[in-house]
């Protein structure tokens, strides 16, 4: 009896332990073979392969020619990182220029970004200060940047812009003088931006023109308030994109977005890819715009 206990035992650990071997050994080979040179290279060639195949997808597809972006999760990239926000910010800054050189090669006529709000205020003081630091950096280095011109990219900055600080109501004012004759692309930078707010202006300067005699009360229709707006003689986006897994609009052409098509990406604003750009520009041409018909 004892001999069949030892016997059923030793069957049962030999089977613990030769399974726990195989487990390791696995293990061991699976990190050789994910870590080896050849396999990153292959993983890399399969990569590369399919999003050339999906850029090739959406270049063979009408393009959308005006695209807006909420820019959204530059904290929370830095913080998994463990950069502090203003790196996080940086980064930002960097994607958008890339995202830029996307739209030249795609042919993406105008593209709207959401860079600070008019909520966005309340944020604590050193951040805000840090980021209008930025845009006042940003906007005095696009005056001489060769792909604006080279592109004759006109630059409208866009929203209550009065909130500002002098020196980035004189660059804003600068760069839009500087590219008010381009036309090929157009660059809306939306800064002490809020919708609500833009409708409301938009509101006041169609009451004064009624006041004066300027306009009848008649005359006031779609075409009339959209003229009114910051974005007036362009057409709406036809795709709007926000970043960082958040579903919301927050405020961001309220009115213009009626009849847009809404795109939500996960990845935070930093690392978003051409990947990802290119996934929601196709995820776009796969819907049926009927514009409530």
């Amino acid at each position: 009896m004892k001999k069949n206990i030892r016997s059923i035992l030793g069957g049962y650990f030999a089977k613990f332990f030769t399974k726990a071997m195989r487990s390791q050994i696995g293990k061991k080979l699976t990190e050789m073979i994910v870590f080896s040179p050849a396999y990153k290279s292959t993983v890399e060639k399969i990569n590369k392969f399919r999003d050339e195949r999906l850029e090739e997808l959406v270049k063979s597809k009408p393009i959308p020619r005006h695209i807006a972006i909420i820019m959204d999760g530059n904290r929370r990239y830095a913080r998994r990182l463990g950069l502090s926000v203003e790196e996080g910010h940086l980064l930002g800054r960097d994607k958008l220029q890339q995202v830029l050189d996307w739209c030249f090669e795609l042919g993406i006529n105008i593209l709207t970004v959401y860079v600070f709000s008019t909520e966005n205020f309340k944020r604590n003081e050193k951040e805000v200060r840090s980021l209008l630091d930025l845009y006042l950096q940003e906007l005095k280095r696009a005056e001489n940047d060769a792909r604006i011109h080279k592109n004759k990219v006109r630059i409208n900055i866009i929203g209550h812009l009065e909130l500002l600080p002098e020196d980035i109501i004189d660059s804003s004012k600068k760069i839009m003088d500087l590219t008010k004759n381009y036309s090929d692309y157009i660059l809306n930078v939306a800064l002490a931006y809020g919708g609500r707010q833009e409708i409301t202006d938009a509101v006041k300067k169609i009451v004064n023109a009624v006041k004066i005699g300027k306009i009848k009360i008649s005359d006031i229709d779609e075409k009339l308030i959209s003229s009114h707006l910051y974005t007036k003689n362009m057409p709406d986006p036809d795709l709007i994109l926000r970043t960082s897994g958040e579903e919301r609009i927050s405020n961001f052409l309220l009115w213009q977005l009626a009849y847009s098509e809404l795109y939500f990406s996960d990845v935070y604003w930093p690392a978003f890819r051409k990947r990802d750009f290119l996934k929601a520009i196709y995820t776009y041409q796969q819907r049926k715009r009927k514009f409530g018909k």
